[in-house]
């Protein structure tokens, strides 16, 4: 008992500890990564580019009040009186916001990721609790964001906001407000000017449509979200981008919205994905009945294998049916001499690796506690989308299209991994000691190997000039499961290719979008 108590605080700590460690990181050091947005090309035509769920939906916000009239002006003395007198943090604030709404959102997203991606202790009895999202708060947090979890809220998070600001360009062209540092010479514009009309306000849809979804997705850190929406609003007030009722209209909107992809996710298989024990037995007799040795969980005690469920959740890119369409030919069986080759393979890099390897395991490890590797992901493609000057709604398009991949390549690669349930290469050769931790699920294919395959596939298409790049880092990714001893040859090279089959249905969407490139 005393071991599990001491165990339970211990990742309490460590959990505060990732979270304060990211939420510490300044205003000011942001900002050196990232300047303000001031988009090239404001895609005015936004307004006619096709949703994800949206595209027959209607939605409404209030009448704008009309310049001259005493709402409106009320709206600017607002603005007038906060520029009057900033404060230093209010500046950085500022400064931080202007960096871009979605871009900002992922970031907290990736956050919130790592600050959840810790597995449960087991309990006293040898079993392992499930966090449960009716009581996030209790231990075990809500929720244990894995990969998979981690894949899925990173799509409908991405995908929410960008039919969000889909809506909010339709509502802008039709309302045609010019931003308050236009309309009054006396409001200053403390970031870049824009031609972008200003009702609804692009940040408070984005803002309100992303707090809605992190009800469903981190239920227990809704007061830190909503500290971060009244900040957001705030800033473009102070700004002198948007009125007080522009913002009001945006987070509105973004509310609506939301709900549609609350009612998809509601209704997606998700929250089934953990299975039960019958279906866990089922998967290792199979497995043995087919003449293979199954896999099994290497902790002690035994722990539930991760989310077997999961290749039931419903993609977003192709019908479920395609997920068996994309299962790849099977792993060699385990008694074969090719089976035994990789496997010595696998042992001879454990007991031999270079300096480089090293690094290459390091750097893609993305393991317990890390925004896990589609997190890492976002990270790449927001470091390359800075230097392009995209606007918000491309932005948004954009996350969609990889964190779509990254959802629908985590599906499909589950599915392989529980249709095969084959062993890990430290289960059939005990001796090999891994430079990283070991996951709880099956070995073929590599999850790694997927999520790379499918972002560099989609972030090549939209950053053409770096594909190869991007390619080069997703076959260095898929290897970093080889060098560092935790995955077969085959299991690193068939899911690249399968996760590469899936970021192609992330193109062809993007070609049809009307979005261009």
């Amino acid at each position: 008992m005393k071991k599990n108590i001491l165990y339970i605080l211990t990742v309490a700590l460590l959990a505060v500890s990732l979270f304060n460690w990211s939420c510490k990181k300044t205003i000011e050091e942001r900002n050196q990564q990232f300047p303000a947005l001031a988009p090239a090309n404001i895609d005015l035509d936004a307004d006619t580019w096709i949703p994800i769920l949206t595209a027959s939906n209607t939605f409404t916000i209030a009448t704008p009040d009309a310049f001259g009239t005493p709402n409106y002006a009320a709206d600017l003395n607002e603005i007038k009186s906060y520029q009057r007198n900033l404060t230093n943090e209010q500046r950085d604030i500022i400064k931080y916001w202007s960096a871009g709404s979605v871009l900002r959102w992922n970031e907290i997203l990736r956050e919130l990721v790592a600050k959840h991606n810790l597995p449960p202790y087991q309990n006293d009895d040898g079993s392992y609790p499930f966090p449960s999202a009716a009581n996030p708060l209790a231990y075990p947090l809500f929720p244990f964001s894995n990969p998979p979890y981690a894949a899925r809220a990173y799509a409908y998070v991405s995908a929410a906001q960008y039919d969000a600001l889909v809506q909010a360009w339709k509502l802008k062209k039709q309302y045609k407000i010019s931003a308050p540092y236009v309309n009054d010479a006396g409001v200053q514009a403390l970031v870049p000017k824009s031609a972008l009309y200003s009702y609804p306000s692009e940040d408070a849809v984005v803002a309100g449509v992303t707090a809605k979804m992190m009800e469903l997705l981190f239920p227990g850190d809704l007061d830190y979200i909503q500290k971060k929406v009244a900040e957001e609003k705030l800033y473009r007030i102070m700004a002198g981008a948007n009125t007080r009722a522009d913002m009001d209209a945006g987070e509105s909107l973004g509310k609506q919205v939301a709900a549609v992809f609350l009612a998809r996710a509601r209704a997606d298989g998700a929250g089934k994905a953990a299975g039960e024990k019958k279906d866990w037995d089922l998967l290792e007799s199979s497995t043995t009945a087919a003449g293979n040795t199954p896999w099994i969980s290497l902790e002690l005690p035994k722990r539930p294998p991760m989310l077997p469920m999961f290749t039931k959740v419903n993609p977003f890119l192709f019908p479920s049916a395609t997920v068996a369409a994309l299962r790849p030919a099977p792993p060699f069986k385990t008694t074969s001499p090719e089976f035994k080759k990789e496997a010595d393979e696998v042992l001879a890099m454990s007991q031999d690796h270079s300096r480089e390897h090293e690094r290459i395991v390091a750097f893609w490890a993305d393991g317990v506690g890390t925004v896990t590797p589609p997190g890492h992901w976002n990270s790449i493609a927001a470091e390359e989308f800075v230097k392009h000057n995209y606007s918000e709604v491309r932005w948004a398009r954009n996350f969609a299209l990889l964190n779509m991949a990254e959802m629908d390549a985590a599906i499909v690669c589950w599915d392989a991994k529980y249709y095969y349930f084959n062993p890990r290469p430290t289960q059939m050769v005990l001796n090999i000691k891994t430079l990283t931790g070991i996951p709880n699920f099956p070995s073929y294919t590599s999850g790694h190997s997927n999520f790379s395959g499918a972002a560099a596939t989609i972030l090549g298409y939209l950053v053409p000039e770096k594909a190869s790049a991007f390619m080069d880092m997703a076959h260095e990714a898929a290897m970093s499961r080889l060098y560092g001893a935790i995955h077969y040859r085959s299991d690193c090279e068939v899911g690249l290719q399968t996760g590469i089959k899936v970021g192609e249905y992330a193109v062809n969407r993007a070609k049809a979008d009307g979005a261009g490139k």
